[in-house]
């Protein structure tokens, strides 16, 4: 796990602000008619529709997305009861894993009262203010009762997270697992070790998927919880076991499932030796696990191991659920968490880890490929999939099992809304997806040999947004995909240095020497250097062999382009080709140009880019409003360098009188709508959301796509080659796995325009 010192943590929390949460305005208050808006006279407007009708405050206030995260104190983590101030700093944190995982916003309530009445009268006077209560740190056994008074005493969402955020992903787990050996949940026999509140709701959801109460055995911290014991809690007594068991010990012999809810080291190897074959142990007390991940797996080769710590695999992690349960709780107001939806939620978390794992999520752990098998059994806590995942089935749930009070009509507008709250909405990445994924294209990737390479070029297989030719030593790729569980049925593996390929190689070779006979090339050299993959790569393009070709992740750009010149040329009527970068910000996508090729273009020149930089934002369905960018600001420095934008913008309102371009200005004009406005009012960019942006060379436009990328943490996608006859991008040097895809998905969408214009 990670080394948190005590001093860290302390200054983490005070140092600042104080805590780890605030309260942050949602409406202008920049002006006294803002500020009489906001509260008087304004607010008796908002104040009188909910008198008239309560259910208005949904619409006039923040009480939709409001969520109480409420305490005693009485069971905060592994301290015990500590009381209600020392549970803050957790409930805070939880309140910030509520916004970062699902923006839903959250008060802490920390309540001093102990007795279930005074703690159930306290959150029903307070009910009004929230869309859900998330009870958190309550003790055994007085959390049973608050929560069921709760749930029949309220009509918004109520959930004990300790409860049933564990007793979820468990359960998600727990189907996998069971996949996984062939086992069937109605057969295995389950022992769980604690029966407090973790402990019980567990296993009344393993029973509500299942599990047959005859095959659970239950123990405490005395053994087995008998029929025959006196003096049996209610909730205990629900789990009683007739069976002629007495310790641990004994019920873990010839058991299938271990579900560990209680305290660190009572599990011993010998004790998971006597288990069944292909046993599945979750061990979740933290920080200690009941047995060690060391001891476990020792013990046997055929466990499946979980725990509740991060540095394990297979971390049972309630952020899996809770943000995401309540997320489809509220967006459809329903008026309680039933078992419907927690089930809901239970297999679309097990379904998911079946899934592909997006690259983030493998670079965040350290892993090179993460999939579904022993080792990863539920989906890691930081993939971003969960909120469009987890969040529509509950609310699905919650619609036909009859407790939501709105319905959702559109379900995929309802997922891009998801994915927009949590800032990874991008409107060009899906349209271009769509029109990738409508007419797939034969891409070709000329290093297949690489991981990186190859496991993109499996997501693009699988998501159908295009056809995979791949280009590389077979041996290397075939041991590739045995190792990392790939499949490729179906597609071609080309390795043009093969000798089977000699004769394609002299065809090949021809057809580039008629193109370059008088450039120097001879008909040997020209087959000669049809062995070089890129060469290769783009012949087949150029040929009609394939309709994209993916290259640059292993070789210098100049490499990579030179072939793409020679074979595939210009656009007719193109005198050059550019780079040009996609910067996803959080206003939308920002183009730039030119970043990778031209290095001190002229004016003419520069307005070719621009040209051609317009053209391809169109063919992307964005309309483009283009800034020519200078340290100089419509004629306030007169040298060669701002003579020359300017020049290049006198160019383009003549040859293009469609686009909607200025300059020269500034970058933090071109980037501030209403700062430009103010300064410049004539321009033709005055009041419009600049969103191509046209650098004077290419050590400007290189550094700044550089800087924004690393300082600031966009997300790029590029270099996009443009002013090509056909399609064949570029990658950065190493790119990742999700850039690979981006860009070939960009490539695909982009072979649609190229072949629609032959």
């Amino acid at each position: 796990m990670i080394k948190v010192r005590k001093q860290e943590a302390l200054d983490f929390h005070s140092e600042g602000r104080p805590g780890k949460i605030e309260v942050v305005p949602t409406k202008s208050t920049n002006s006294q008619r803002d500020l009489s808006l906001a509260y008087s006279p304004g607010v008796a407007e908002p104040c009188l529709k909910i008198a008239e009708n309560k259910e208005d405050v949904y619409k006039y206030t923040a009480k939709g997305n409001l969520v109480a995260v409420i305490s005693n104190g009485t069971a905060v983590l592994g301290l015990g009861d500590i009381g209600p101030e020392a549970s803050k700093p957790v409930m805070e944190g939880k309140g910030l894993l509520f916004k970062i995982y699902a923006d839903i916003d959250v008060f802490d309530i920390e309540v001093d009262v102990n007795d279930v009445d005074s703690f159930v009268k306290t959150v029903k006077a307070i009910a009004p203010t929230f869309g859900g209560i998330n009870l958190e740190d309550i003790k055994a056994p007085e959390c049973f009762e608050i929560e069921r008074r709760l749930k029949e005493e309220l009509n918004i969402p109520v959930m004990h997270d300790d409860q049933h955020g564990t007793a979820i992903i468990s359960a998600a787990a727990l189907l996998n697992a069971l996949e996984i050996v062939e086992k069937n949940i109605s057969e295995v026999k389950i022992v769980i070790n604690g029966a407090g509140a973790a402990a019980i709701s567990c296993t009344r959801l393993y029973v509500s998927l299942g599990a047959d109460l005859k095959n659970i055995v239950m123990c405490d911290s005395k053994g087995v919880i008998r029929s025959d014991r006196s003096n049996l809690a209610g909730h205990k007594l629900e789990f009683a076991s007739s069976r002629d068991l007495n310790t641990i010990e004994d019920a873990m012999i010839d058991a299938d499932v271990f579900v560990g809810l209680s305290k660190g080291n009572v599990v011993s190897p010998a004790m998971v030796k006597s288990m069944a074959s292909q046993p599945i142990v979750f061990a979740m007390a933290n920080p200690s696990p009941e047995i060690s991940y060391a001891k476990a797996i020792a013990s046997r080769k055929d466990i499946i191991f979980a725990t509740g710590r991060s540095d394990y695999p297979n971390q049972v992690n309630n952020v899996l659920g809770f943000p995401y349960i309540f997320r489809g709780a509220l967006d459809v107001r329903a008026t309680k968490i039933n078992e419907e939806m927690k089930i809901a939620a239970v297999k679309a978390i097990a379904d998911l880890t079946k899934e592909l794992v997006p690259e983030e999520v493998n670079i965040t752990y350290g892993e090179s490929n993460i999939t579904f098998g022993p080792d990863y059994i539920i989906p890691k806590p930081n993939d971003p999939r969960l909120i469009s995942c987890v969040a529509p089935a509950v609310a699905k749930a919650a619609i036909e099992s009859g407790v939501a009070s709105i319905a959702i009509d559109d379900w995929d507008r309802y997922r891009v809304s998801l994915n927009k709250r949590v800032g990874r909405d991008n409107k060009l990445l899906r349209n271009v997806t769509t029109r990738a994924k409508l007419n797939p294209k034969r891409v070709v990737f000329a290093e297949a040999d690489h991981y990186n390479i190859l496991k993109a070029a499996q997501i693009i297989k699988d998501d159908g947004i295009g056809e995979p030719i791949l280009l590389g030593r077979i041996d290397k790729i075939e041991a590739l995909i045995e190792e990392h569980g790939f499949d490729f049925e179906g597609v071609s593996i080309i390795d043009p240095k093969a000798d089977a390929m000699q004769e394609k190689l002299n065809h090949f070779g021809d057809v580039l020497w008629e193109k370059r006979r008088r450039d120097g090339y001879s008909q040997y050299e020209a087959r000669k250097v049809m062995r070089e993959r890129n060469y290769f790569g783009s012949m087949m393009v150029e040929l009609g062999e394939a309709d994209a070709m993916i290259s640059g992740f292993s070789r210098n750009y100049p490499e990579t382009i030179r072939p793409a010149l020679q074979i595939v040329g210009t656009e007719k009527g193109v005198k050059r080709v550019a780079g040009l970068y996609v910067i996803m910000t959080a206003k939308g996508p920002v183009f730039i140009a030119d970043t990778t090729i031209n290095v001190n273009p002229d004016a003419e020149q520069l307005a070719d880019i621009a040209e051609l930089t317009a053209d391809s934002v169109l063919r992307m369905g964005i309309k483009p409003t283009m800034a020519m960018l200078s340290y100089s600001n419509f004629g306030s420095t007169k040298d060669a360098n701002s003579t020359k934008v300017r020049e290049a913008v006198r160019i383009l309102h003549k040859r293009r009188p469609d686009l909607t371009v200025d300059g020269e200005v500034q970058a933090n004009f071109a980037m501030n709508k209403e700062a430009f406005a103010e300064k410049f009012p004539f321009s033709d960019l005055a009041n419009k959301h600049v969103n191509v942006m046209i650098f004077p060379n290419l050590e400007s436009g290189n550094i700044a796509y550089k800087l924004m990328q690393e300082l600031a943490g966009f997300e790029t996608i590029g270099p996009i080659l443009i002013g090509l006859k056909k399609t064949i991008h570029i990658l950065q040097l190493g790119a990742s796995v999700k850039e690979i895809v981006n860009m070939t998905t960009l490539a695909v969408a982009d072979a649609h325009n190229n072949l629609s214009k032959r």
